[in-house]
């Protein structure tokens, strides 16, 4: 089935304000989506708080992450982790960064972030930590530049992941649900975790429960209905977004009538000339 480019731009908007909704994303933070006809492009946000993110907010940027069309309002500035990483990974076609308060101990801590749970599986069995400081010293801690978003891409590698040095995370995923998907459920992951280690002995999966976990959860069936269970929550909180307006249809303008040039019938003609001749 063929999705229109309005429609995945709605489902955007959607998922912007549904991962913010789930107290994943707050002012900051953002989502992108591959573009779906042309791999070397895609779709992401001006400066917004994702939980406002409408249709009609969504730009269209090159893998170097520059506009298609010079937009007349602010960019998010760190748009190059998503440029970086679409360009190293052909197998990705959504991306989300966020500073969630679950995943941000493991940021600051360096301690590694691991599946303690069934669902947490989405994760996958590693998730690197990239260090801002290894190849580029004191920085704002933004990934602003795209030797910086190249450096994340790398690390990230071929996993589901990234944990960001006293920053936050990066999830990747092959659609836009996917990634909202994992995104959810590893922060939900990490709140376990952390929670479970105040009590006593964190408990692990194993690497073939992680695999076998992983695979189920990355069904479409799965993941519709964790979609749906959010879009309804969403719907419920008066939070989703509208529709796209089309450019309304120029009206064409009404046909001019042509009036005919008759020529005067010879009675007319006569009294015409007898009018004439009383005036004289």
């Amino acid at each position: 089935m063929t999705v229109s480019l309005a429609d995945i731009r709605h489902e955007l908007a959607i998922a912007n304000r549904m991962v913010a909704h789930e107290g994943v994303l707050d002012a900051f933070g953002h989502i992108s989506v591959r573009h779906p006809e042309n791999p070397n492009r895609y779709f992401l946000s001006r400066s917004r708080s994702p939980e406002l993110v409408e249709p009609g907010d969504l730009y269209e940027f090159d893998l170097d992450s520059e506009p298609v069309t010079p937009p007349p309002l602010p960019m998010y500035s760190e748009r190059v982790i998503h440029g970086e990483i679409f360009k190293a990974r052909p197998d990705v076609n959504a991306v989300c960064h966020h500073h969630s308060a679950d995943i941000l101990p493991y940021c600051i801590t360096g301690e590694p972030l691991a599946v303690v749970y069934h669902l947490g599986a989405v994760i996958g069995a590693h998730v690197p930590f990239w260090d801002s400081q290894d190849e580029f010293g004191d920085t704002n801690l933004l990934v602003r530049k795209p030797e910086e978003g190249a450096s994340l891409a790398r690390t990230l590698g071929d996993h589901n992941m990234v944990l960001m040095r006293r920053h936050g995370a990066t999830v990747v995923g092959g659609n836009l649900r996917e990634v909202v998907f994992r995104t959810i459920y590893s922060c939900r992951n990490a709140e376990y975790q952390s929670a479970a280690k105040r009590i006593g002995k964190v408990g692990t999966l194993t690497p073939g429960e992680i695999e076998m976990a992983g695979q189920l959860h990355a069904q479409p069936n799965t993941i519709a209905r964790a979609w749906e269970y959010w879009v309804t929550r969403l719907e419920k909180a008066g939070g989703m977004p509208p529709r796209e307006r089309a450019a309304p249809a120029r009206k064409a303008a009404p046909a001019r009538k042509a009036v005919a040039k008759t020529q005067p019938t010879k009675s007319k003609q006569m009294k015409s000339k007898q009018t004439k001749g009383k005036r004289r």
